[in-house]
């Protein structure tokens, strides 16, 4: 800080807010704080007033320096915490990470963004929950400068009352606030004894000394861990030691991690994974003394009040643990690792070779009695949870004639993988087993079957999983098992749609009448992205029925109708009975038919809002097929609000990509490639270089740095991924509006070429240029665009 600003500072001068509150008195406050929270709470609105703010908040480092977290007040003694990575995901985060103060004129300016840095990202998910607008941000570090300029923590200030940047002054004035703040952190520090914390017990009890405490949390600040995993791996402390220190601190008891504990179902029903996570509690049991909570810090839980929210009018008795048994008990109940002491999967299959025998069992009887032996009963068990714990989507039983073993595989983001090889003596007995769980007919080998398992009655993962047995050669038969993980809704907003694609399809989606397809083949997330439309319109004042088959989705608001054809409950028979019970908006899972497409036709033509899934290649093809099904082009056109196509292309892992500075040659590739969707078009056929000098305009503005150099990704291969360079799976889309020219084709029966000219005339993205810009942006390559998006 210039020696200008701190005469003026000391003489009372220094800058002050619209209400004359000064830099001197806030800085005061500061100061005789006791501590860097109880100056963050004696702030309160005093950094608006002085900066003439219309917010403020202050993140305070945690997670061993990995995260910043600032804590919103919800009620009178309830807060909320709003919990950022240090990275340059946000603009906290960056400051947090580079440690530089941030001037912004305009957050949602890209351009702005990227002079400052080329990955700095603004945060948008906050202002679109809240209903919030961020323009301006002033956002400085708290360093600690007597430590090497250690973090401390984040102040950050929205939105300038007059609409105007902050001055470039108030950086100064700002950078006197967080000093302050800091001398408050190295006085509380300096006050405290060796003993200070929550592991002084470890102290007192002799199991280290205070030096090596002291060791261990520099470390741990070195390293960005937390003090527990150094204790841990360089003192060989084990869990045990370190919550009983625990239970000490906090006055309560510690609660260790046991292998046998049971889900409190009751307790959990309204609360997910993501929260248990995010909020570091969760309950575990019902018992006279109350409801027992688990936490890592029962101080911040009891104090934030949330739990008394949650369950009000009960007692709670807290328990305490390390984060390391905390995230076990959390993988453990919610049974991404099935906690039975099931052993691994090769143990189980060891098992199963050294219990073969020469001879496979042929009569029911015996295949029913080794169906239920006890080691294949863990196995099928085992083979479910792994499934699930790894993301896989099916499971494919696959046995093999002779002494050939039976081979098992998992889909994972649409591609099979190698998963156990089981002996093939127990072909038979394996595929009884399965079919015991769904309640099929085990003595039934030459006839398909379909069933269903609800997992939960078998181990302790809440799942249901589709059944289809196959004869296949030999007289064997193969066994596919469809996951079916129900969850909530993805919000609209990340379903990777581009900006163009989300701005066209909330507005399409917005009218209150009209008919609208999203088509795909099988697995291409049809279904995902139909409740996302569904969630964005579920509203308490709109009466929302689904047909569906299965309902794997599942969300407050929406009546949701399990198709059952051998009871006479097909699409079209609950499209029917829909119109007679008052809806707004109806959803079809599948229309297959010429007469479910004629009741959602003219229930679109009566003031309702159709959705429904077509298993079509494209959004033009979409319509000629719907049209030679023997619909009224007339009005089906006057029905018709738009047609969105999907794929899903593998995502490339964030964790081991390997980055590029694109070429020239590279550009003008993934150009030509991008052209030969448009060349009918009217610009391409007028100018066709005019039109490309204009395209990589285009992706300059929006996907190069600022430089103009374009980074392009290839896949690498790492532990997060399986060594395979892909994680996860992206939506490609093409989103095909029912516009006024697009009518007349439809009304004149017109062919799919001249209806795919006329929606790309129109700014239509296809499916594989809306995959170029998704390899642009770094989320997928080239290899996988041109896999999903054949034609």
């Amino acid at each position: 800080m210039s020696s200008v600003l701190n005469d003026r500072i000391m003489n009372g001068a220094a800058p002050a807010g619209s209400d004359g509150l000064s830099l001197p008195a806030v800085i005061e406050r500061i100061r005789a704080a006791g501590s860097v929270d109880d100056a963050v709470n004696a702030l309160g609105g005093d950094l608006c007033t002085l900066f003439n703010a219309d917010r403020a908040s202050i993140y305070l480092v945690a997670d061993g320096g990995a995260k910043i977290v600032s804590k919103l007040k919800t009620g009178l003694s309830s807060f909320r915490e709003i919990r950022l990575p240090v990275s340059d995901q946000s603009v906290a985060g960056f400051v947090a990470a580079n440690k530089r103060i941030l001037n912004i004129r305009n957050v949602y300016d890209e351009r702005e963004l990227k002079s400052l840095s080329p990955t700095l990202r603004f945060l948008r998910e906050v202002d679109k929950r809240t209903g919030y607008r961020s323009k301006q941000m002033l956002v400085a570090p708290i360093v600690d400068a007597d430590t090497s300029r250690e973090l401390i923590g984040v102040v950050q200030l929205i939105n300038s009352r007059n609409d105007q940047p902050f001055p470039v002054a108030l950086q100064d004035t700002l950078a006197h606030v967080c000093d302050a703040l800091a001398a408050t952190v190295r006085k509380r520090r300096s006050a405290a004894s060796p003993l200070h914390g929550k592991y002084e017990r470890l102290v007192a009890d002799a199991v280290i000394s205070a030096g090596e405490l002291e060791l261990a949390m520099r470390s741990a600040r070195a390293k960005g861990a937390d003090v527990e995993t150094i204790l841990m791996q360089d003192f060989q402390l084990t869990s045990q030691i370190l919550g009983e220190a625990l239970g000490a601190h906090f006055g309560v008891p510690y609660e260790p991690f046991k292998n046998d504990r049971v889900k409190p179902v009751d307790l959990m029903k309204h609360i997910s994974r993501e929260f248990v996570v995010g909020s570091r509690w969760v309950p575990i049991d019902d018992t006279d003394e109350g409801i027992v909570v688990l936490t890592t810090d029962p101080e911040r839980i009891r104090g934030s009040r949330v739990v008394n929210n949650v369950y009000p009018k009960r007692r709670i008795a807290y328990r305490v643990c390390t984060h390391r048994e905390f995230d076990a008990t959390v993988e453990q109940l919610f049974g991404a690792t099935a906690m039975q002491d099931m052993g691994s999967i090769g143990d189980l299959v060891d098992t199963l070779e050294e219990a073969t025998g020469d001879d496979e069992t042929g009569a029911s009887d015996d295949v029913a009695s080794a169906a239920n032996d006890n080691e294949l009963v863990r196995l099928v068990n085992k083979i479910i949870i792994d499934a699930y714990q790894q993301g896989a989507s099916d499971i494919h039983v696959e046995p093999y004639p002779g002494k050939q073993k039976i081979e098992i595989r998992f889909r994972r983001d649409g591609v099979l993988h190698p998963y156990i090889s089981v002996p093939s003596t127990y072909r038979r007995s394996l595929v009884a087993r399965i079919k015991i769980m769904c309640d099929l007919d085990i003595s039934e080998r030459r006839k398909p079957q379909d069933g269903k398992i609800k997992f939960r009655k078998f181990g302790p993962l809440d799942i249901e999983l589709r059944v289809a047995t196959v004869p296949s050669q030999g007289g064997l038969e193969d066994v596919v098992m469809r996951i079916l993980a129900s969850g909530e809704p993805m919000p609209i907003d990340k379903l990777a749609l581009s900006d163009l694609n989300l701005n066209r399809l909330k507005e399409t989606v917005a009218k209150p009448y009209g008919l609208f397809f999203v088509c795909g083949p099988t697995g291409s997330g049809k279904t995902t992205t139909l409740h996302s439309i569904l969630r964005h319109l579920n509203t308490p004042s709109t009466k929302i029925w689904t047909a569906e088959d299965p309902v794997e989705i599942t969300q407050r608001g929406l009546r949701q109708v399990q198709m059952n054809p051998k009871a006479g409950l097909t699409f079209a028979t609950a499209m029917r009975a829909f119109l007679r019970a008052d809806p707004d908006i109806i959803m079809v899972g599948e229309m297959r038919d010429e007469e479910t497409v004629s009741t959602g036709i003219e229930a679109s033509l009566t003031g309702h809002l159709v959705f429904a899934t077509l298993h079509t290649n494209s959004a033009p093809e979409s319509i000629v097929r719907l049209l030679d099904m023997g619909m009224d082009p007339f009005n089906f056109a006057d029905a018709l609000l738009g047609v969105l196509a999907q794929r899903l292309a593998r995502r490339l892992c964030t964790k081991c990509r390997k980055p590029h500075v694109a070429t020239d040659d590279e550009i003008q590739l993934l150009m030509d490639e991008y052209a030969l969707e448009l060349e009918h078009t009217a610009a391409w056929r007028e100018d066709p270089q005019r039109a490309r000098q204009q395209l990589l305009q285009d992706w300059t503005r929006s996907f190069a740095d600022s430089r103009g150099k374009f980074t392009l990704y290839e896949a690498s291969g790492c532990d997060a991924c399986g060594n395979v360079g892909y994680r996860g799976r992206v939506g490609l889309h093409e989103l095909l509006l029912g516009s006024d020219p697009v009518k007349k084709l439809i009304q004149e029966h017109a062919r799919v070429a001249d209806l795919f000219v006329t929606a790309v005339g129109e700014g239509m993205r296809t499916l594989k240029q809306d995959g170029i810009e998704k390899v642009l942006s770094g989320i997928t390559d080239m290899q996988q665009v041109r896999a999903v998006c054949i034609k």
